[in-house]
């Protein structure tokens, strides 16, 4: 009741009607904006969640399109692996200031990863790959290979792996696929379907 009293005017106040009526439209707005975002996508491991925001298409097809597909999903790479809470903590950090970047139409033509990121994926990477990072047999013939492996980062040679070589809004041009999240839109072309029932 006290709790009530202090967020509300007193009963037969003028204001208690419009008090009401405002924190049910705020409520209401954040449920729609909720829905609109799809925010519960976001607590799955489904890479499709990773476009509900159009900027992600490229990067997403440039997955699909790679041999991590048959592997990992986009949270195997970019979110921590040590234990649940950590990884729903950087997801939602990570996820808010997305969200807050693209809402404000500020993202960057190439989207680079932080700094914070880019030492999770280093980590994810060695936690798949230990075997190729660990093989003392190429220690002998292969100059610096422990050095190369430990401190550099691995993308700073496997720069393709796994979204191509072509990065950036600018390559949305390359990527026609509609979003993988419309799942009632047809991905061959109408011509195209007429085609293949022909033969």
């Amino acid at each position: 009741m006290k709790f009530n009293l202090k967020i509300l005017p007193e009963k037969g106040s003028s204001w208690r009607t419009f008090a009401v009526f405002a924190i049910a439209c705020v409520m209401g707005i954040g449920f729609f904006l909720m829905r609109e975002a799809e925010v519960v996508s976001y607590l799955s491991d489904n890479p499709q969640a990773c476009v509900n925001c159009h900027v992600m298409t490229p990067v997403y097809n440039s997955w699909m399109h790679s041999s991590h597909r048959e592997w990992v999903s986009c949270n195997g790479c970019h979110v921590p692996q040590d234990n649940i809470f950590n990884s729903y903590y950087f997801k939602a950090k990570d996820g808010l200031y997305h969200s807050a970047v693209f809402t404000a139409r500020a993202e960057p033509d190439v989207i680079s990863m932080r700094e914070a990121s880019e030492e999770v994926v280093q980590n994810n990477c060695i936690r798949c790959h230990i075997q190729q990072v660990t093989e003392v047999k190429y220690d002998g013939w292969l100059d610096n290979h422990k050095e190369n492996r430990t401190e550099r980062a691995c993308w700073s040679c496997h720069q393709e792996v796994p979204h191509g070589r072509i990065h950036g809004l600018s390559t949305v041009k390359y990527n026609i696929a509609p979003l993988p999240t419309d799942q009632d839109e047809m991905v061959v072309p109408e011509w195209l379907a007429k085609e293949m029932e022909a033969q």
